[in-house]
């Protein structure tokens, strides 16, 4: 992989790779985010978070909270597929911030990213709910990404309160024995917010996507809304999207 962009701060070194035409976000050795305009579906783990959307009863999400931005991948996915209104994209790392807007091209109008702590960003806000909020709050320890908070009562508390009605809480596990550990699964009363989870998981990454419902999702337009899309379109032997879901208990 041809190294494009290039940031050393103190002892961090910030690295976007290119391979082909995919752009490539590492912090210190870790991989962070990817994306690829002319394939925004990269056949990762990352593709899952926006997954949840597309079986809201809304069928579209307006307001989406993304806490952990990375390279911004996220955030263009959401709006090639989606367009919603209004994506908010909480990030502490300045230097992520300045990868999505200039390297990764997260900076569309609809888009407002902010520099802040996650944790003191949703202690101060005020503001209306989010029909879609996307916990991706990952750091390294030892070379390896790990969540940055943990999934415990009073976070996922914090995170449910600025869910709209009939919205969704997606979360990024490292495991699928982290999102059954976590207090969405684990707390009786964190249990009855929502209606109905699902576990989303690809092939070649360990990682548990946990996705939480205010309302029953609708399950049999699901496919239907993703086949709009052909690169979402898994009856397309080109499509790059692979994915597994499996209901967790109520």
């Amino acid at each position: 992989m041809a190294l494009f962009w290039l940031r050393q701060q103190g002892e961090d070194r910030y690295e976007v790779r290119r391979a082909g035409n995919s752009l490539r976000l590492y912090t210190n050795g870790v991989f962070h985010s990817q994306y690829n305009p002319a394939e925004p579906v990269t056949g990762s783990v990352w593709d899952l978070l926006l997954l949840p959307a597309f079986a809201l009863r809304s069928g579209r999400p307006s307001r989406v909270l993304l806490l952990g931005v990375g390279g911004g991948a996220v955030v263009c996915q959401l709006n090639r597929f989606l367009s919603p209104d209004l994506i908010v994209g909480i990030e502490l790392n300045p230097v992520h911030l300045q990868v999505a807007r200039e390297v990764f091209g997260a900076s569309a109008a609809n888009v407002c990213l902010l520099e802040a702590d996650a944790r003191e960003w949703l202690a101060q806000y005020r503001g209306p709910g989010f029909d879609l909020v996307i916990d991706d709050l990952f750091g390294h320890v030892g070379g390896e990404a790990e969540r940055a908070i943990a999934a415990d009562a009073n976070w996922c508390s914090a995170l449910w309160s600025v869910v709209a009605p009939g919205g969704a809480l997606v979360m990024n596990f490292e495991s699928e024995a982290q999102l059954l550990a976590s207090a969405l699964c684990k707390d009786r009363v964190i249990r009855r917010l929502w209606a109905e989870a699902q576990r989303l998981s690809t092939q070649h990454y360990a990682n548990a996507i946990g996705a939480f419902f205010r309302q029953a999702p609708e399950w049999e337009t699901f496919e239907a809304r993703l086949q709009v899309h052909p690169e979402l379109d898994q009856r397309r032997a080109q499509c790059r999207l692979r994915y597994r879901r499996k209901a967790l208990g109520g």
